[in-house]
């Protein structure tokens, strides 16, 4: 259903495909006008009809979010053309499946630029805008490894890591300033997205999502929800709490465990195909939609992201019908 256009803006990074473009959609079909920043300009283009199917607003720009000036370029842009930026939402990533000891360092140094830093840079390019305006709301997409390393995935597992702790930094400075801006982050589990078709692999076999999938339209809706509530962290999928939850409590055994099934459960069945080509450095050509190719596995509803965002009615539903067991117990005794 196409919506009237409004003038609330939100700005997506890493929205040519996967998670970004499904955040891209959400927005939009809440009438929303959006402006997508990535590499991929054919993709770029197709998304920016699809905010303007849903009846809003929507823009593009060709940017790499490691490269600070150019990103703040591209937020300046935006608002010239489009107005005030309301919403931020840093998505962008990219990523490398390899052992440490096959990793090289230009490797790392460009997950931290995309994924850690881009976040940083994005959030730069709009603080100083949203403080002079004293509104505006900014939100980091985490990970359940932002709390918790994984074999193979040690470059991003790391620069999610270092997004946990520049969000938290930045979150006691604004409490203290008092300011009106809001900030959250939404901590995510394992998504059928296009990542496991792009990123840098050294497996021997196809790359996979570990543990429980989630289809990326229910991460979409709690990042766009994130985006209107003034809520420290949301939780995305049991997979999520049980992995952050059972590394505080026994990180010992997330080890072990990790030991014997986390390389496996990162792979196919399918042998990798070596000469394919994935999104490090370059976007991969053409336009690739939201979707990976784990749908069948994958998950449409989260009940943890339900009751998380319900949670003090939860409680207080909770309350009261404890309360009636005591006074039913007291009567009858």
């Amino acid at each position: 259903m196409k919506n009237q256009i409004t003038s609330k803006i939100a700005v997506l990074t890493g929205a040519s495909a996967g998670l970004g473009r499904a955040c891209a959609r959400e927005f939009a079909s809440q009438g929303y006008n959006v402006a997508v920043i990535a590499r991929n300009l054919v993709a770029l283009e197709s998304v920016k009809r699809e905010i303007e199917s849903y009846g809003s607003k929507g823009m593009y720009v060709q940017a790499d979010v490691a490269d600070a000036k150019a990103l703040a370029e591209a937020i300046d842009k935006i608002e010239l053309e489009l107005g005030e930026i309301d919403i931020l939402v840093n998505n962008a990533m990219v990523s490398v499946f390899s052992p440490v000891s096959k990793m090289d360092p230009d490797e790392y140094l460009r997950v931290t630029e995309v994924t850690y830093l881009g976040q940083v840079y994005g959030t730069l390019a709009v603080l100083k805008k949203m403080k002079a305006r004293n509104k505006g709301s900014i939100v980091f997409v985490g990970s359940a490894l932002a709390y918790r390393g994984i074999p193979l995935q040690s470059a991003y597992c790391a620069s999610k890591h270092a997004v946990k702790g520049f969000y938290e930094s930045l979150r006691a400075e604004l409490m203290h300033e008092k300011s009106n801006i809001k900030i959250s982050t939404v901590e995510l589990p394992a998504m059928n997205t296009t990542q496991f078709g792009f990123v840098k692999s050294r497996l021997s076999n196809k790359a996979r999502p570990m543990g429980t999938i989630y289809q990326p339209e229910v991460a979409a809706k709690a990042i766009v929800h994130a985006a209107k509530h003034k809520r420290r962290e949301y939780f995305v999928g049991f997979s999520t709490i049980k992995t952050i939850w059972g590394n505080r409590l026994a990180p010992w055994f997330v080890d072990w465990t990790l030991s014997r099934s986390g390389i496996s459960g990162q792979q196919t069945d399918q042998p990798e195909n070596k000469e394919r080509n994935h999104n490090l450095w370059d976007p991969v050509p053409g336009d690739h939609g939201v979707h990976g190719g784990f749908g069948k596995k994958s998950k449409n509803f989260s009940l943890t992201f339900w009751f998380d965002k319900r949670r003090h009615k939860v409680m207080a539903l909770v309350l009261i019908l404890v309360a009636i067991v005591i006074a039913y117990i007291l009567i009858r005794g």
